[in-house]
C-alpha cells in the first residue's frame, strides 16, 4: 500500500498513515524498528531526500520549522537503537540529526537543515506481504523567506507534544505539613544533554533524581514528584507547568554539563537571572534553553514568562527564598566534601527558574568533561553522599525558611 503527499508552498499536512495499513498476519508488534542499513539522508538535486526502513507501518507525520531550518518527523513509537546521524546522514546539506521519544508511546527525529530545504513531498510505502514500510521526504531548494512561510506546527489533534496541564485546581498547602520537593531531571528523550565517556547526562540525572526520592521519602517529611521517571523529552515550559500543578514548594534541576574549560569540575547551584553572573553560566543557560528548539518544539508564539508585573512583584518574595535555598546547599555540600568550583553560586536565565512562586534552584552536580567527576557521578556510592547533602540542604533550608515566615507574620 502507498501514499504519496506533494506539499503546496505554505501549508503543512499531518500524514497519519500506515498505522493501519498492513496485511492481516504482517506481524505488527506496536512498536516500529528502524533498519539503520536501509536508511539514508543524502543530497538530491538541489534538494536533500530521506529514506527510513521501517519493519511496519506506523501512523507519522512531517513538518519543518525555522529558525534555525530544521525537518521533524513525528511517528508512534520508534525503536532507534543502531541508528546513529554518522550512519544515516551523507550530505553536508544536513548539519545534525537527532531522534528519540518526545513523549509516551510517541516518537520524533529532528534533522538541522544547513540551509532553507522546503518540505516537497513525502509518502509512505507498506509491502502488504511482510508489513515492512518505507519513508520517503523529498525536500526542495527555496529562500528563506519561503521555506519560513511554509514552516510550522500543524494543527493535529492527538500529536500534541505533550498532553495539556490537569485543569483541577493544584492542592491546597498546609504550612506545617511535609515540603513538596519537585526533582527535575536535567534533558531526557530526544534531548541526550552533556555526553562524554559513554555517558549520557539525561541517564545520569534521572538515575541521580530516582535516588534523591528515594532519600527524601525514606527520611520523611517530604513529598516528592519527578517531572519526568523515565527517557522521555519534557519541555521546559511542561516541567514548570508540573511543579505548579503538584503545587510544589521547591523545585530542584539536576544537570551534569560539558564545557570546553578544562579546569570546570565540581558542583554549583543556580539561581534564577536576567543577567548571568559570568560567561560561562550565559553559555550553559543559552544551551538548556536551546533543547526545546532542537527537540523541534515551536517557540514562535511563545510569551516571555519573565514578563509582566505580576510576575515581578511574585518573585520579589520568592527569589531571595531561592537565593537561600542556593546558599544552603552549598553549605553543606562543602561540608559534607562534596567537590565544588571554585565559585559555585553562580545564576543566569535559566527557563527552567522562572517559576514565579516557587522557589526554584539548578544544581550542577559535576561537568562531564571531567574526568574526576565523570568518575564521580558513575559512583553509586559519591552519589549517595551527594544525595543525603541534598536532603541535609533541604531540611535545614525548610526549617530556615518556615522560621522566616513566622517573623513575618509576626
Amino acid at each position: 500500500m502507498s501514499s504519496f503527499t506533494r506539499f503546496g508552498l505554505a501549508v503543512m499536512v499531518a500524514l497519519c498513515l500506515g498505522g493501519t495499513a498492513r496485511a492481516e498476519g504482517a506481524g505488527f508488534t506496536g512498536l516500529a524498528r528502524l533498519d539503520a542499513a536501509d536508511s539514508r539522508i543524502v543530497a538530491d538535486g538541489p534538494g536533500v531526500s530521506l529514506r527510513l526502513a521501517l519493519s511496519q507501518g506506523v501512523p507519522w507525520r512531517v513538518f519543518t520549522l525555522d529558525g534555525p531550518p530544521r525537518l521533524v518527523l513525528d511517528f508512534r513509537e520508534v525503536d532507534w537503537r543502531g541508528a546513529g546521524a554518522t550512519g544515516l546522514v551523507a550530505t553536508d546539506r544536513v548539519r545534525g540529526l537527532r531522534m528519540g521519544q518526545i513523549r509516551p508511546g510517541w516518537s520524533r527525529m529532528v534533522v538541522d537543515l544547513a540551509g532553507p530545504y522546503p518540505l516537497d513531498e513525502a509518502g509512505l510505502d507498506v509491502d502488504p506481504e511482510s508489513g515492512r514500510a518505507e519513508l520517503r521526504v523529498r525536500l526542495g531548494r527555496g529562500t528563506p523567506e519561503r521555506f519560513a512561510a511554509a514552516s510550522g506546527v500543524p494543527d493535529s489533534p492527538g500529536w500534541d507534544v505533550a498532553p495539556p496541564a490537569d485543569t483541577a485546581p493544584p492542592p491546597s498547602r498546609d504550612a506545617d505539613g511535609p515540603l513538596r520537593v519537585m526533582i527535575d531531571p536535567g534533558h531526557g528523550g530526544i534531548d541526550p544533554g552533556a555526553e562524554e565517556g559513554g555517558l549520557t547526562e539525561k541517564a545520569l540525572m534521572l538515575v541521580l533524581a530516582r535516588e534523591l526520592r528515594e532519600a527524601l521519602l525514606r527520611a520523611g517529611g517530604f513529598e516528592v514528584f519527578l517531572t519526568r521517571d523515565t527517557d522521555m523529552f519534557v519541555s521546559l515550559e511542561r516541567r514548570v507547568a508540573l511543579a505548579h500543578d503538584a503545587a510544589a514548594d521547591v523545585f530542584i534541576s539536576l544537570h551534569a554539563d560539558a564545557l570546553t574549560d578544562a579546569r570546570a569540575r565540581g558542583a554549583s547551584v543556580y539561581t534564577l537571572s536576567d543577567s548571568a553572573s559570568d560567561a560561562a553560566s550565559a553559555a550553559l543557560a543559552e544551551r538548556h534553553d536551546r533543547a526545546d528548539l532542537l527537540a523541534g518544539v515551536d517557540l514562535s508564539d511563545s510569551d516571555d514568562v519573565v514578563a509582566g508585573v505580576l510576575l515581578d512583584l511574585a518573585r520579589q518574595e520568592t527569589q531571595p527564598r531561592a537565593e537561600a535555598l542556593a546558599q544552603t546547599l552549598l553549605e553543606v555540600f562543602r561540608s559534607e566534601g562534596i567537590p565544588v568550583l571554585g565559585r559555585p553560586l553562580r545564576h543566569a536565565g535559566f527557563s527552567v527558574l522562572k517559576a514565579a512562586d516557587i522557589p526554584s534552584v539548578l544544581v550542577e552536580t559535576g561537568f562531564l568533561s571531567d574526568a574526576r567527576d565523570r568518575r564521580n557521578l558513575s559512583d553509586p556510592d559519591w552519589r549517595a553522599a551527594l544525595v543525603t547533602a541534598v536532603r541535609a540542604g533541604l531540611a535545614r533550608w525548610h526549617a530556615q525558611d518556615r522560621a522566616r515566615a513566622g517573623l513575618v507574620r509576626q
